[in-house]
């Protein structure tokens, strides 16, 4: 397996900005992971412009995936949104792609609503950090559903191609087997253990623990 440079330069990236980091983590699930990932810590506007180009690499590297609009989730999902449709727009492409998110709770005033952007229309795809137990997709799906539009799929930054506690599947495998359509990372766990193993000696005792991880909790 040879990484593609720009999902090597992402890790090198997420590394860079203390988003990855390895050592031993405690997860929500009580698991202890080798690695832990935190997108919120692309926290200035240079890392989220830089985020924003790497989501819009993973969409072109999808081939056949087509969308007409974007979504965001609320709310770590609105900057990750916003951010892949100003790269889309002054990348190579040059697309100019609309944009949308959801509120938390409904608006009674003003404009109203529930979401606020674009109009939901044609076909959708969602922008996220991470899916986790899938909820905030389903969420967004019954929006785009309710507003007469059709989900295309689903971008995250990182697919951890975990088994959940009570399948073998994965959240993302779960989601693509409910609604049909692709859920494209940026980068995956199989890509960040190819990296390490490509760094070699230096990195070799966190290898043998991703390694290990892997073979323990690892979606069918």
């Amino acid at each position: 397996m040879t990484l593609e440079k720009y999902k090597r330069d992402f890790i090198d990236f997420a590394i860079a900005n203390g988003v990855l980091t390895f050592g031993e983590f405690t997860l929500k699930s009580g698991r202890r992971s080798p690695y832990f990932f935190n997108a919120g810590k692309f926290n200035s506007g240079t890392a989220l412009a830089k985020l924003g180009q790497y989501y819009a690499a993973a969409i072109a590297a999808q081939r056949g995936l087509d969308y007409d609009i974007v979504f965001g989730p609320a709310y770590k999902g609105i900057p990750l949104a916003a951010a892949t449709v100003i790269a889309l727009a002054t990348g190579d492409a040059a697309r100019d792609v609309p944009y949308a998110f959801n509120r938390k709770e409904k608006k009674d005033h003003g404009e109203g609503g529930t979401t606020v952007g674009a109009p939901l229309a044609g076909r959708v795809l969602i922008v996220d950090d991470v899916i986790t137990a899938g909820t905030a997709i389903r969420e967004s799906f019954e929006v785009i559903q309710g507003a007469g539009a059709t989900l295309a799929g689903v971008v995250v930054a990182i697919d951890r191609q975990e088994k959940g506690r009570d399948t073998d599947r994965s959240a993302i495998q779960e989601i693509e087997a409910e609604h049909g359509v692709p859920v494209v990372a940026v980068v995956t766990l199989a890509d960040i253990v190819e990296y390490l193993r490509e760094q070699g000696a230096d990195r070799a005792g966190m290898l043998r623990a991703m390694e290990d991880y892997r073979r323990e909790y690892g979606a069918q």
